[in-house]
């Protein structure tokens, strides 16, 4: 028995397959032709979509827009790659008519096309919301940190410039002895002349002269660090001991029916702590619900962000983290509020009082002091404050207090939240290939993230529904 025996190259066939018999009917790439031809590219903002009288026609940006969904679609990002799927790859060539843009071409379209590219996310969010696929009554928030096109050589702090500026006048100190000795023997073929040593002092010195520059540019701007290939990126805490990297920090919000994406947003910032109020009502306004109720790590949170929430119709469930016991036996927690008297009753079982009023971190707060905290056999292990335990009480602390309530009365809704947003982010980083960013700048990575975000709901949802379900959902 032989083996399977394919088409000799040099055969000549009467009648050309055409490039529509290589395409089945349920390829996700027919569905990514359908979708974007649907949509009205000029009121989104895309350049060039009604073309000019003169000068030479330019590519659709139905076309590069395609070529790009296609591609994070497919783990292809670089232009230059996706230059070369446009001349070998079937499905492209099916999906651009044959056309093969350059690399420069397909790279610009990204580049100036930003905010229509992010529009046409929201546009896939709306055909989503029509289809049901959005529960709209629980949204997991989250955020993880996307490695920037900024090795952490290129990044510096004030600190680390402190400690290279060190060890360069350590080295200088070296050299400028080995100089010396160099000067009073004899020389040594095995070690640096006098004129290498002179050259690696210089070149030392050069280094200084850079730092110096970066400490006064850093002065200047206010910021605490400066990267010099992205110089938006920062370099981030990972978390769970894994060490920094020079990252941005991407958040996302993830309706719990069918874990589709419902917004997202790219900051710089090393923390989510003044995240979630924004994250929480643009999710709500996308999935036009009249309330929402949101799941978030303590890592949210905020007073104000949380009061921010809950005025805007959101109801966020949150465990209250444990305060320090600043060398004290008897936590915060310890301490009960009493609503109806106004005050904290003290694990010892004694009142503690409203002092007076004031500002704290721009919060007003009320103090509460324990008047009889000096004969209290206890003090010592409580307080070391002479006029005994204060307590401070933000004076909108009641809705932290309620949310604490509910998030105990409902743990299984907070234990969710791994399950709901966590799910994303692993198929992304680790499915997708797409935990780090080809691009630089703040702008352009949200870009980058738009298309990728993008790219998750249309494989999560081809999943559910199938292409042809998608393709008959469409408008016409």
């Amino acid at each position: 028995m032989g083996f399977v025996q394919g088409v000799h190259r040099d055969q000549v066939v009467m009648f050309p397959e055409s490039l529509d018999e290589f395409i089945a009917d349920d390829n996700p790439v027919r569905f990514i032709d359908a979708f974007v031809d649907s949509l009205d590219l000029k009121p989104l903002g895309f350049e060039r979509a009604v073309p000019e009288e003169r000068g030479r026609p330019p590519y659709h940006p139905g076309d590069l827009l395609k070529l790009y969904v296609y591609g994070y679609l497919n783990r292809v990002r670089s232009s230059r790659r996706l230059e070369r799927e446009a001349q070998r790859n079937v499905e492209v060539m099916w999906l651009l008519g044959k056309l093969a843009p350059d690399h420069k071409t397909i790279a610009d379209f990204r580049r100036d096309n930003g905010k229509p590219i992010r529009a046409v996310f929201r546009e896939f969010t709306v055909m989503c919301r029509g289809l049901e696929l959005y529960g709209g009554q629980l949204v997991a928030i989250d955020g993880s940190k996307f490695k920037a096109a900024n090795s952490r050589d290129r990044n510096f702090t004030k600190a680390k410039l402190e400690r290279l500026n060190q060890r360069a006048d350590r080295e200088i100190k070296r050299y400028l002895e080995e100089l010396d000795k160099a000067d009073e023997e004899e020389q040594d073929n095995e070690k640096p002349t006098a004129e290498e040593l002179q050259e690696k002092i210089e070149w030392v010195r050069s280094r200084k002269k850079e730092y110096a520059e970066l400490q006064e540019r850093m002065d200047r701007s206010g910021e605490s660090q400066v990267s010099l290939t992205d110089p938006d990126a920062r370099s981030m805490v990972l978390g769970s001991n894994r060490g920094t990297e020079v990252a941005y920090n991407v958040q996302i919000s993830v309706d719990a029916k069918h874990k589709l994406i419902v917004d997202h947003e790219v900051t710089n910032a090393g923390n989510d702590k003044n995240q979630l109020s924004s994250m929480a009502i643009r999710a709500k306004e996308a999935l036009e619900a009249e309330s929402l109720e949101v799941v978030a790590d303590q890592g949210y949170y905020s007073a104000e962000e949380i009061k921010n929430c809950i005025d805007g119709d959101v109801v966020p469930y949150m465990r209250k983290p444990k305060s320090s016991n600043n060398n004290s036996v008897f936590a915060r927690e310890q301490f009960r509020y009493d609503g109806e008297n106004d005050c904290y009753w003290c694990p010892a079982g004694k009142a503690l009082l409203v002092k007076y009023e004031t500002t704290y971190r721009g919060q007003a707060v009320r103090l509460y002091n324990g008047e009889e905290c000096s004969q209290c056999a206890v003090k010592s292990k409580c307080t070391r404050r002479k006029t005994g335990r204060e307590v401070r009480r933000w004076v909108e602390e009641g809705l932290l207090e309620d949310m604490d309530r509910r998030a105990r009365a409902e743990p299984d809704k907070v234990k969710q939240r791994k399950s709901i947003v966590e799910h994303p982010f692993g198929t992304i980083k680790r499915s997708m290939d797409q935990g780090y960013f080809l691009t630089r700048g703040l702008s352009a990575v949200r870009t980058e993230t738009s298309l990728t975000m993008l790219a998750y709901n249309l494989k999560r949802v081809m999943r559910l529904k199938g292409v042809q379900e998608l393709i008959a959902a469409l408008p016409t």
